[in-house]
């Protein structure tokens, strides 16, 4: 009898352990002007531990999937982006308020350099320098070289990538192999995927990789990236290139 009265606490005691331990699979907040106090819609919101974004309504609300110590990334256009850490009692509670700073921006001054244009586009044309780049494939590499004004480097580097197309990979990609394995993860999502369409200031991928962003730029110039293609694609269009430099490299590593 005092071994079936102790089992029967002892299921008593972790049943009611499961439940108070059992948390909700989201997590909700409004987000509003740190200045204002009203509600900000439209944020961008993204998970980054689970790679899931959303955005939120025209009430500033929004609902993701998330767990104790997950880590929210939220930005918008004109407001400092912050992270979030998502709490116990943030779970259990259900709601929150999250604020929003509006950046200070200040123009730089800008240079316009002279061409002596005339007015006639005939003319103009032909006044103005032409800054040509090019792609060039080798015969045996899956990989592309950006050559041209843009990238003076590029046959030097094409030449260091077929005598030795590892090394310069494995320095980047070697140290953060779980980070870039998520990269495919990130194009799944409709949201992620559509903010870094829209996005051209590294740091979105910053956060979701966890890396530097001057590692970004180097790791793309050591892909044999052209320096224009660097500074003017859009965040989606660098995180293909990074992708494919990462699948580079593991076939590279496998070998």
């Amino acid at each position: 009898m005092k071994y079936f009265t102790s089992l029967l606490f002892l299921f008593f005691t972790a049943n009611l352990v499961a439940q108070e331990t059992q948390l909700p699979t989201k997590v909700a907040a409004v987000i509003i002007n740190a200045n204002t106090l009203l509600p900000l819609s439209n944020v961008n919101i993204i998970n980054v531990n689970r790679v899931k974004g959303t955005i939120s309504n025209s009430k500033g609300s929004f609902e993701i999937e998330a767990s104790p110590t997950d880590t929210l990334h939220i930005t918008m256009i004109g407001f400092e982006s912050i992270k979030v850490k998502v709490t116990n009692d943030w779970l259990k509670n259900g709601n929150a308020k999250i604020k929003l700073t509006e950046k200070a921006i200040a123009l730089d001054e800008v240079i316009i350099k002279k061409y002596n244009l005339t007015g006639y586009l005939e003319v103009d044309t032909k006044l103005i320098p032409e800054i040509e780049n090019y792609r060039y494939s080798i015969s045996g590499l899956s990989q592309g070289y950006e050559g041209g004004e843009y990238s003076p480097n590029a046959f030097s580097r094409v030449m260091n990538s077929i005598f030795n197309p590892a090394d310069m990979l494995y320095n980047f990609f070697g140290k953060k192999p779980k980070e870039l394995k998520r990269l495919k993860e990130m194009k799944k999502d409709d949201t992620v995927k559509h903010l870094l369409e829209t996005k051209f200031d590294r740091e979105t991928i910053s956060v979701l990789l966890g890396i530097d962003k001057k590692e970004i730029s180097e790791i793309l110039q050591h892909c044999n990236y052209s320096q224009a293609f660097i500074e003017t694609a859009n965040d989606l269009q660098i995180l293909d290139a990074i992708s494919q430099c990462y699948e580079e490299y593991k076939v590279l590593k496998k070998k």
